[in-house]
């Protein structure tokens, strides 16, 4: 008879996940390092208790860490993935209802992202001894119904253990969705809170050692040829290297394919870092927030080589960018779905790194013309000139982003993480931040989830330590995001991580409030301001009188404030060295100007206009936005 040991559901579940490991090429790494948790009745004597028996019985077992806030455990865990190229995940648990229900939105922003985390919420009792018990959400047309299923569509994964034996086989297929390069985001396994407490004989073959290896499919001849033959014929193709680049560990196949070709590559926002922005071919960003230089070439491409790249609206400047009307798309991608994408004929599903391999030994020989490569060398010389200019400090009383950008890029080291996620960051550093370092550039613009930034950070920062790496990791977040979620804050000071958080303060949303007028709305209920109840808005004069420094230093952070004035880039230089030789987490607080915008890049974002409407601003914008829409292409190739 096969060994057992008698043990909780909770506790199986935490050994299973402590002895899992991911195996991708010479890298082994375990999958699950540690788990974050925050307990309530759902959760305290089931994955709790196990959490508890596992750091006397075995410490190095599943360490845990605390959260201040569900969703931030979660961001923490997509930070931590993919500083480690999706190799490696936290797991997060969450209590019954509320705290189940939080969870929902990284849920998403793990998925969209093609990053994997792994959910544990807690549900309402299987047996329904208790029913309904606290925090249970009740459905009259269906009763077996709880917030957990709210994660069905929001997962890559999802099922509930309603019977402990049923653990065995959904801890297995988790896994292998959280570690298959196609499938993997938010994995979702539900836990009823009795069934977390209830003893099983579990087999000692489930908690042992168990490897799971990284595929990295090579291309088909058939496909990888046809892809070869069309970037042959091309007089003008252009890359688009997505973030499959750098979770392959594809950015010295893509410099070498550059190189050899002279095909200039443009970046989308998770393929910041897959070519140093110095390098010849590297025109930077492209897209809706692309560079001048990127754009231009995008729009006269032929050919245009996608490569783990999901073509996000952004990418594609809501499918404005690419106007060649003969252009074809070769796709390289792991995932079919995005391969496929415009509908190409030339879809090439592999790993990014296998097929840029084999892609670059078939075009051996090939090279872009010798015009349009000095076309490229002029564009890129070009928007680096437009990038010092807009770093220069202007030397107002209030700076504008572009100058924040330049100062804490100035004063950062090649190998420093920033990390970034909604507001008009995201914008201005897809055009203006000079990544040095494939694990450089972190924005998380997939779901651009305003409040990721300070969890995000952390999680990058813990996925750094734990690879031995103490590189500086610099979340730069405006007042709105951090508004929206900076407890984690808490979290950074109680274990002693260090993150440099720059919050810039715009009194506002900056982004929403720039495209507010564009759209004809005159920036309503964008700005933070004290209610008018004469006009009955927030669009008045009077500032709201909040202190976020004041907020941050509460929370026991360093904090260094930089007052307004002409000094105010050189004082956030200084303030940044600080920060850097500080063995302590520091917040910078900076007023900005946010009617100071970067470097126009010609990139377009689809954002319907009111068809009609008394405002003359928005009928304007309404002319503007269907000359905009104009052309627009169904980019089929």
């Amino acid at each position: 008879m096969a060994a057992t040991k008698r043990m909780t559901v909770s506790q199986a579940l935490v050994e299973f996940l402590g002895h899992q490991w991911t195996v991708d090429g010479d890298i082994r790494e375990r999958t699950i390092p540690g788990m974050i948790g925050i307990f309530g009745h759902g959760n305290v004597a089931g994955i709790g208790q196990a959490l508890k028996q596992a750091n006397v019985d075995q410490p190095d077992l599943m360490p845990y860490y605390q959260a201040r806030n569900e969703q931030a455990m979660v961001h923490q865990a997509v930070g931590y993935a993919r500083m480690h190229r999706r190799r490696a995940t936290l797991a997060s648990a969450a209590s019954v209802g509320p705290g189940a229900a939080n969870m929902l939105t990284a849920a998403a922003l793990a998925t969209t992202n093609r990053l994997p985390a792994l959910l544990l919420p807690s549900d309402t009792f299987a047996t329904r001894v208790a029913d309904p018990v606290l925090q249970q959400l009740e459905q009259p047309w269906d009763i077996g119904l709880t917030v957990n299923d709210a994660f069905r569509p929001l997962s890559r994964f999802f099922d509930r253990v309603q019977r402990p034996e049923q653990l065995y086989s959904i801890a297995l297929a988790a896994m292998r969705v959280l570690t298959d390069p196609a499938e993997t985001g938010a994995v979702t396994i539900a836990l009823p809170e009795d069934v977390q407490a209830e003893a099983i004989d579990v087999p000692v073959e489930f908690l042992a050692d168990r490897e799971w290896h990284i595929r990295r499919p090579r291309p088909e001849r058939a496909p990888l040829a046809r892809a070869v033959a069309a970037i042959r014929a091309a007089r003008a193709p252009f890359i688009v290297a997505g973030g499959g680049v750098l979770y392959s560990g594809a950015e010295e196949q893509l410099r070498a394919l550059a190189e050899a070709t002279g095909i200039p590559v443009g970046t989308s926002q998770a393929g910041g870092g897959a070519l140093a922005w110095d390098h010849p071919q590297n025109l930077g960003g492209v897209g809706a927030t692309g560079t001048l230089a990127a754009n231009r070439l995008a729009a006269e491409a032929d050919v245009v080589i996608g490569i783990g790249t999901r073509y996000s609206d952004f990418t594609t400047a809501s499918r404005t960018a690419f106007q060649n009307p003969d252009v074809v798309f070769v796709n390289i991608n792991v995932a079919s779905f995005d391969a496929y994408k415009h509908g190409t004929q030339l879809p090439v599903v592999a790993d990014a790194r296998e097929a840029l391999t084999e892609l670059a030994e078939a075009l051996e020989g090939y090279a872009v013309p010798p015009g349009h490569a000095e076309r490229i060398a002029r564009e890129k010389a070009g928007w680096d000139a437009l990038v010092d200019e807009a770093f220069a400090p202007s030397g107002s009383a209030l700076p504008g982003q572009p100058e924040i950008i330049g100062a804490v890029q100035s004063a950062s080291a090649p190998e420093d993480v920033v990390v970034q996620a909604a507001g008009s960051l995201p914008g201005d550093l897809h055009k203006l931040w000079r990544v040095r370092d494939p694990l450089g550039y972190h924005v998380e613009y997939a779901f651009s989830c305003m409040g990721y930034e300070i969890a995000g950070g952390l999680g990058a920062k813990r996925g750094l330590l734990a690879a031995g790496d103490d590189r500086d990791v610099i979340v730069m977040v405006g007042d709105g995001s951090y508004l929206m979620l900076n407890t984690e804050l808490v979290t950074a000071v109680a274990e002693g991580i260090k993150l440099i958080v720059v919050l810039i303060q715009n009194h506002g949303y900056a982004s929403i409030g720039h495209l507010s007028e564009t759209v004809g709305s005159e920036r309503f209920g964008t700005l933070y301001r004290e209610y008018d109840p004469e006009a009955k808005n927030f669009q008045g004069e009077d500032i709201l009188p909040v202190d976020l420094a004041m907020n941050a230093r509460s929370y026991g952070m360093d904090v260094i404030e930089i007052e307004p004035g002409p000094a105010a880039i050189d004082d956030l230089k200084a303030a940044m060295a600080t920060a850097k030789a500080s063995e302590r987490a520091t917040l910078i607080h900076i007023n900005s100007d946010p009617l100071v915008y970067a470097p126009e890049g010609d990139g377009w974002w689809d954002v319907p206009v009111a068809e009609v409407s008394t405002l003359e601003s928005t009928r304007r914008a309404r002319d503007e936005y269907l000359a905009q829409q104009a052309a627009q292409k169904p980019l089929l190739g």
